[in-house]
């Protein structure tokens, strides 16, 4: 099955990385997440993850630190479903929704996020038959 570790490697922190997925990147919605996500090179070691919470939503930190880190959870616990796609992902996660919602709530919305991102990356390639 793999490790359920959240490695610091697997975090998105590069600038020029996470402008070229907000710029180049292709995206879907969830009820309460906006997911965007963009090819690695070929070289790349680990898909790489980023959970952002608007502070127009949330002014509390505390707040916004709640959502990110359920978000992060489930993703954990779930990432192994990206283990079988040929390529390398960055994904990011734009939590959209204006309550908190409970972590079982957010952790389904992170394993459909994880399914659709699955059945865009394995579509068969149309042949020009």
């Amino acid at each position: 099955m793999g490790s359920f570790a959240f490695h610091r490697s697997e975090r998105l922190k590069r600038q020029k990385l996470i402008q070229e997925l907000f710029n180049r990147g292709s995206y879907f919605y969830l009820p309460l997440v906006k997911v965007l996500y963009l090819t690695l090179p070929p070289e790349a070691a680990h898909h790489q993850v980023l959970f952002s919470v608007s502070k127009r939503s949330f002014k509390r930190a505390v707040d916004r630190n709640r959502v990110k880190r359920r978000m992060r959870e489930g993703y954990r616990l779930n990432k192994h479903h990206l283990n079988h796609l040929p390529q390398k992902l960055v994904i990011a996660y734009i939590y959209t929704g204006r309550t908190i919602v409970p972590s079982a709530e957010l952790h389904s919305q992170v394993v459909v996020s994880l399914g659709k991102l699955m059945a865009i990356y394995q579509r068969p390639k149309a042949t020009n038959a």
